[in-house]
């Protein structure tokens, strides 16, 4: 895959807007970039982190309480730590801070229960043609510098959606989102949502992994001018 920004973007929904903005603005620190209009009555509000973006999704309407996906936790690297600290959104999301390194951390890592780990590493390195993190004692996969890491779990969803509360989706930005798709789907992956144009912002594609968990495809103006 060709990434036209090094890193991922992670995307979740809450019914819980304004604690959720002050945990991730106040306690977690990280500073609120803008609102995007989604339309619908849906809005998101996008956070710097460490050069990813925190994608908050909001709607007017009451967003289904779902089981969770398969994204568990976010992991953010954070100077002056000795150790993890382990911390808990008001929606119940897990939130980590690690040392710049852990776990080849040097940004931010998530983490994604799986039921099949075979798979995923067949996804990852060959649908997605992402590299590992060998030095690391699991299975981790590098998203530029965004850490994946993978975690076998008989509780992570068979058939994961995007709609419903908590983290729903991981964004990979690229310089052709039609190309991109097209490829992983020769490669075996599974299509969650053609390539579509928004606007002038971007145009957009979802791919699902073994497990459905949502991966959005996007070939965003302001990072690489044109969309035809």
């Amino acid at each position: 895959m060709n990434l036209a920004k090094p890193r991922i973007d992670v995307g979740l929904f809450t019914n819980n807007l304004e604690p959720m903005l002050a945990f991730y603005q106040k306690e977690v620190g990280l500073p609120f970039d803008h609102l995007l209009p989604l339309g619908g009555g849906s809005q998101q509000h996008r956070h710097d982190l460490l050069g990813s973006v925190l994608k908050i999704n909001a709607s007017r309407e009451s967003i289904a309480e779902r089981p969770p996906s398969g994204y568990r936790e976010l992991l953010i690297a954070r100077e002056g730590l000795l150790g993890p600290k382990r911390l808990t959104d008001p929606d119940g999301n897990a939130v980590t801070l690690v040392p710049p390194g852990l776990f080849g951390i040097e940004r931010i890592g998530v983490k994604l229960a799986v039921r099949d780990v075979a798979a995923h590493r067949r996804f990852y390195a060959l649908t997605l043609e992402l590299p590992d993190v060998p030095e690391e004692g699991g299975l981790s996969f590098l998203a530029g510098d965004s850490v994946i890491m993978i975690e076998e779990d008989a509780a992570a969803p068979a058939d994961a959606t995007m709609d419903g509360t908590g983290f729903r989706y991981l964004t990979m930005q690229v310089f052709k989102t039609d190309e991109e798709h097209a490829g992983i789907l020769a490669r075996g992956g599974r299509e969650g949502s053609a390539p579509q144009t928004l606007g002038k912002i971007a145009r957009i594609s979802f791919i699902r992994d073994p497990d459905g968990n949502w991966i959005e495809i996007s070939q965003r103006a302001s990072l690489v001018g044109a969309l035809d």
